[in-house]
């Protein structure tokens, strides 16, 4: 049995109001994501914080919602060498629609957006033969009225730094 895929949910749902980083903590979010396994001692003797109060932090931002750390896996190393974003014009119930699509397990971004598109999703496949499967369980949504795909080529720049400068 899988489990089912996380939700982000807009912070703007999850917090009322935006948390506000000390220079402290922006610096403790740096060394985690230069090295996400890296020991709080040895952030703390960067940032100048003892063990105790890098561990705190740290525990304080994940309760917050502010980060998450996690492991990130490189698609093609694992057999998935097509990854695309498709774009979704649909009609009806957005947060319905986007609900059914984050329950497709290949998809496994989903953002509601303005613009040429209602909803767009990032999909991991095996091949071209998986993407259009994947297509078709999209385009099998009632409420879907159309797609664009955009097939990943070549990916020039893939970062996770953002918020922290």
């Amino acid at each position: 049995m899988t489990t089912p895929p996380k939700v982000r949910r807009d912070p703007a749902e999850v917090r009322p109001t935006q948390v506000v980083l000390d220079d402290l903590s922006k610096r403790i979010i740096e060394e985690l994501q230069e090295d996400g396994r890296k020991p709080y001692a040895a952030i703390g003797k960067a940032v100048g914080l003892s063990e105790a109060a890098v561990r705190q932090r740290v525990q304080r931002l994940q309760t917050d919602g502010v980060m998450q750390i996690v492991a990130v896996t490189d698609p093609l190393t694992l057999g998935f060498p097509r990854q695309a974003m498709i774009g979704i014009n649909c009609e009806g119930d957005l947060d319905r629609i986007a609900d059914e699509l984050a329950s497709i397990e290949e998809i496994d971004y989903v953002v509601l957006t303005a613009g040429s598109f209602d909803v767009i999703v990032e999909v991991v496949c095996e091949g071209d033969r998986h993407l259009l499967e994947i297509l078709g369980k999209i385009r099998a949504i009632p409420a879907v009225r159309a797609t664009e795909s955009f097939v990943y080529l070549k990916l020039r720049k893939q970062t996770y730094s953002w918020g922290t400068r």
